[in-house]
C-alpha cells in the first residue's frame, strides 16, 4: 500500500516544523543542509513545495529573546526579523546543489479569494516547472486572528490543493501517531498505516505543542484530514531520523501513512469546505440534517432552527446539526435579517414574510459542500 503512493507521489509538499530546524542556539543548520541535500538527490523524480516553519524561532534567537512572545504584534515583529535568515539559510543550502529557491508568503485572504486563489496557483506552478523550489510560510508579519491559518500544518495541507499534490510529508519532532499519547504513556504503540476514516484518529492525538511551534498532532491530524478530502496520503515521520527522505520514498516502514478515502471532494468544493471563512452559522433540526448530509438536498426554510451573525446575502456560512456540531458550508441566497424572518416556514411562505422571493433555497445543493465524515 505505501509503495503505491509513493512512486505516484510525483508532486510532493513537504512541511517541515519548528522542532525539526531548530536547535537550542537557533536554526539547525546541519540538519537543514541534510534535509535539502536529501531533496536535491530526490528531484529527478519528484517535485517539491517545502512549506517551512521557523520565522520566529530564528527570530528570537536574533533579537536574544529566550522566549517565544505571547503578544500577536511581537511575535509579528520576532517573525519579521526571523523570516529573512530563515531564507537565507535555505538560499545558501540549496545553492550548494544548484538549485534555486523562491519565498512565498500568504495569509488565510491569498486562498480565501477565488481570484488570489488562481493567481497563487498559477504562480507555484511557474516556479515547479522552472525547476525552483518554493519555500512556503504563513505571513507572520501581516496576518489577524481572523484570518490566520492557525499552524503551517493546515497551511501545507491547503497547498496540496492549491498545487495539485500527490502527498503531503509532515516532518515533526516524533516518529509518527501512536495509538495513544506516548509523552503520557511509553508503551504506546507506533502504527504505520491508518485510514483516514479509523476512529483511532480521534483519540490517539495528544494536545500539547512544543515551546517554538504552534501545532501539536492535533494539527497535524487536521491536516491530515484535509489532504484526504483532496484523496491525497499524508505521511508524518520524524525529521530528525538521518537520511529520513531517502528512507520515506524507498518504501521503508517510517512514520505513519494515512491512507485517504476514496471518494474525494472536487476543487471547487474544497475551496469552498476549507479555505473560506464563515461569517455565521446556520443551526438546522434533526430532518434537515438528514435530507442535507444523506440525500444531498438544498436548504429549506422549514428546516431552520436559528441563526448566528449578522451576514450578507451570498455570505459563506456554517451549517451546524442538533448536536451543535458544523457538519457543512454553504452560500447563501439570503441575509442573516431575513433568513430570521422566513426561519421554520414553508417556501410558499416565504413572499408573504418579506414582500419578495428571490429563492425557494435558503442555500441551494450546488452551493453547498458536506465536509467529509473523516
Amino acid at each position: 500500500m505505501r509503495q503505491k503512493y509513493l512512486s505516484q507521489a510525483k508532486r510532493v509538499v513537504l512541511k517541515v516544523g519548528s522542532a525539526v530546524l531548530t536547535a537550542a542556539d537557533g536554526l539547525n543548520q546541519p540538519l537543514i543542509q541534510q534535509l535539502v541535500g536529501e531533496i536535491a538527490q530526490l528531484r529527478d523524480a519528484r517535485q517539491f513545495i517545502l512549506v517551512s516553519s521557523g520565522a520566529i524561532a530564528a527570530g528570537m534567537r536574533k533579537l536574544g529573546m529566550a522566549e517565544r512572545p505571547t503578544g500577536m504584534p511581537q511575535q509579528q515583529a520576532v517573525a519579521a526579523a526571523g523570516q529573512s535568515i530563515l531564507m537565507y539559510t535555505y538560499e545558501e543550502a540549496f545553492a550548494a546543489h544548484g538549485l534555486k529557491v523562491a519565498q512565498i508568503l500568504l495569509t488565510h485572504e491569498d486562498l480565501e479569494s477565488r481570484k488570489r486563489f488562481l493567481n497563487a496557483r498559477n504562480t507555484l506552478g511557474n516556479l515547479v516547472e522552472w525547476g525552483v523550489v518554493p519555500i512556503i510560510n504563513e505571513n507572520d508579519t501581516v496576518a489577524t486572528d481572523e484570518l490566520k491559518f492557525g499552524d503551517n500544518d493546515n497551511l501545507a495541507a491547503l497547498i496540496c490543493n492549491l498545487v495539485d499534490a500527490d502527498l503531503l510529508l509532515i516532518l515533526t519532532d516524533i516518529d509518527g501517531l501512536y495509538e495513544r499519547d506516548p509523552r503520557q504513556d511509553p508503551e504506546a504503540r507506533l502504527l504505520h498505516q491508518v485510514e483516514t476514516n479509523d476512529p483511532v484518529l480521534q483519540k490517539a492525538a495528544g494536545k500539547r505543542s512544543g515551546a517554538l511551534g504552534r501545532g501539536g498532532m492535533v494539527t497535524k491530524l487536521q491536516a491530515v484530514k484535509k489532504a484526504a478530502a483532496a484523496g491525497i496520503a499524508t505521511i508524518i515521520a520524524n525529521g530528525r531520523t538521518p537520511g529520513i527522505l531517502d528512507a520515506v520514498f524507498a518504501g521503508r516502514e517510517d512514520g505513519t501513512l494515512f491512507v485517504p478515502q476514496t471518494q474525494k471532494l472536487k476543487s471547487r468544493q474544497y475551496w469552498l469546505a476549507y479555505n473560506v471563512t464563515p461569517k455565521g452559522a446556520i443551526l438546522v433540526d434533526a430532518g434537515a440534517w438528514k435530507a442535507l448530509a444523506h440525500h444531498h438536498k438544498s436548504l429549506l426554510p422549514a428546516g431552520i432552527v436559528e441563526v448566528f451573525g449578522g451576514f450578507r446575502k451570498g455570505a459563506p456560512v456554517h451549517l451546524v446539526d442538533p448536536e451543535g456540531r458544523p457538519f457543512a458550508m454553504g452560500l447563501t441566497n439570503y441575509s442573516a435579517r431575513d433568513i430570521n424572518r422566513i426561519k421554520g416556514r414553508q417556501t410558499q411562505e416565504i413572499a408573504q414574510s418579506l414582500g419578495h422571493k428571490d429563492y425557494d433555497e435558503v442555500i441551494h445543493r450546488d452551493n453547498l459542500v458536506i465536509f467529509p465524515e473523516i
